[in-house]
């Protein structure tokens, strides 16, 4: 194993949106980072995902403000909820309606992550990320001075890089966790499987709503990613097929995460023609269609290991259904920053860190397997089995918006807090001497 000559106060496993969005937190605090990406040539991956305004004042303070979100997003007006008849069962205004000062975004995944790694680049030079080098494991400096990662490129070199501190960004299948946990237990799937796609179609209710429809465990989620065309009035839909089976005997499948062909799983939702929706047709619009188990990792007890933290889906991968996963590895590479800038280029950073968001994040995965804000459908479940006429005979709106404010402030996003905090990292903050 060859030691390479890169080194830098701060090593960054993985090019995700929680590593591009540390390396530029680390650039505007005055910390050198190298980026260390296993993908060798990288492309915008994925499909839609949902920011959070906890998440959007961060990267509003890294300087993409709204000129520049909303050539990759929407900015959304509405969170609904649609029994399986076609009803309402609940709807509230997300954003800049709903009274926060920044909005909420629908954007495109891969365009998010491509967006913060051309800034990366633009901010910190071509040499801060390395393509094809993925970090296998690491050894901490038994003196605690340090860190080394060590890495394998994509043409076969075994290297070891040096820093004083390692954040591993590297995601589902982290190595880094797997060596800090050698005993955590497989990745948990809890029986839900998902299809995924884009198409191009009419937004509905307010032109920038998302809306789950169905019951918890039969649902149709949708959301516009993109402006509607000036001339067809069609915006880009991402959608979510969603059914939940019998888990008893783990994922037979095959891969976590395939091209499937529509006919595969359009019997589920062939009959779901509404006046205002057409799931079927919106479906069979798709170019490509994706198939996921919806999975998660049992919390661990803590994400730092001497001079090595996690950070992201690396530490917290959960359940997609209350669009924390981007928005929440946003947060965390802002906090890091934050406890760098009091603490130093120090471990003491990596425990303040753990401290500030270990315990409540591990507690929102599991909050997560309860189904999140989508919750509120088990209830219409149990109490009139999904059909009504009106909700309120069903559940009070009290009801609702009380499980709703608990569910934002256990995700960071509660309005009053959000907007009364002061920033995450002071403008002009800088790392402790």
């Amino acid at each position: 194993m060859t030691r390479s000559n890169d080194s830098a106060a701060v090593l960054i496993a993985g090019g995700g949106i929680g590593g591009m969005a540390l390396a530029l937190t680390l650039h505007q605090i005055g910390v050198r980072c190298i980026v260390l990406e296993a993908v060798a040539d990288l492309k915008p991956f994925g499909l839609g995902i949902n920011l959070q305004p906890n998440a959007v004042r961060e990267l509003y303070d890294l300087g993409f403000d709204a000129s520049v979100m909303d050539t990759i997003g929407i900015q959304s007006r509405e969170w609904a909820l649609v029994g399986r008849n076609g009803n309402d069962v609940y709807s509230e205004p997300r954003g800049l309606l709903a009274g926060y000062q920044w909005p909420q975004y629908s954007v495109h995944r891969g365009q998010l992550q491509m967006m913060l790694y051309d800034a990366v680049i633009a901010r910190l030079g071509p040499d801060a990320v390395r393509l094809g080098h993925r970090v296998v494991g690491y050894r901490n400096a038994p003196d605690g001075s340090g860190v080394t990662a060590l890495v394998k490129t994509h043409d076969g070199q075994d290297l070891k890089i040096d820093g004083q501190l390692l954040i591993a960004a590297d995601g589902l299948h982290s190595a880094v966790r797997a060596q800090m946990h050698p005993m955590q237990p497989p990745i948990r799937w809890g029986g839900a499987i998902m299809w995924r796609g884009a198409s191009p179609g009419v937004p509905i209710r307010s032109g920038a709503s998302f809306v789950g429809l169905g019951s918890l465990n039969h649902r149709f989620v949708f959301y516009p990613i993109s402006q509607p065309d000036a001339d067809t009035g069609f915006a880009t839909i991402n959608w979510i097929a969603e059914i939940t089976v019998d888990n008893s005997e783990g994922w037979a499948r095959g891969d976590w995460n395939k091209r499937v062909n529509v006919e595969d799983f359009i019997e589920h939702f062939q009959d779901w023609n509404f006046d205002w929706c057409n799931v079927p047709e919106l479906i069979r619009g798709t170019d490509e269609i994706f198939e996921y188990p919806m999975i998660d990792r049992d919390p661990v007890d803590t994400w730092v290991d001497g001079n090595v933290a996690l950070l992201g889906d690396a530490a917290h991968v959960m359940y997609p259904v209350g669009s924390n996963g981007a928005s929440q590895a946003i947060v965390d590479a802002r906090v890091m920053g934050a406890a760098i800038v009091q603490h130093g280029v120090t471990p003491a950073a990596l425990d303040a860190y753990n401290d500030k968001l270990c315990k409540d994040i591990s507690a929102l995965i599991l909050r997560n397997r309860g189904a999140g804000p989508f919750g509120i459908l088990g209830t219409v479940d149990e109490r009139c089995g999904g059909v009504f006429d009106d909700i309120n005979d069903v559940i009070p709106a009290a009801e609702v918006e009380e499980f709703m404010a608990r569910y934002k402030a256990a995700a960071g996003f509660a309005r009053d807090a959000l907007n009364d905090s002061p920033p995450t990292i002071a403008p002009g903050a800088k790392p402790a001497a």
